[in-house]
């Protein structure tokens, strides 16, 4: 479901952008949409020019690196790890 900003009342709220291109969604905006920290927004430019924040339903995937965690051999100590990449 999309939100406008305007049609909820909430009073001009104002963020600036960091060299990053990162900005701070309001607070009121955020608990308006029911943003919480990892949850994913899409911004959305509408035929009038309009910017419209959407908070997306569901959880992201899994990223690639997330799959990967614990994936190591265990019971190897350090220096037979090397020995292995050095290929001694």
């Amino acid at each position: 479901m999309l939100y406008y900003l305007f049609h909820y009342g909430i009073t001009t709220p104002m963020s600036s952008v960091t060299i990053k291109g990162q900005v701070t969604i309001p607070k009121a905006v955020r608990e308006r949409l029911g943003v919480k920290p990892g949850d994913e927004v899409k911004f959305e430019l509408s035929a009038d020019g309009q910017i419209v924040i959407s908070k997306l339903r569901g959880k992201p995937g899994r990223s690639r690196f997330a799959a990967l965690r614990g994936r190591a051999g265990k019971g190897l100590r350090t220096d037979q790890i090397m020995a292995l990449t050095r290929g001694e």
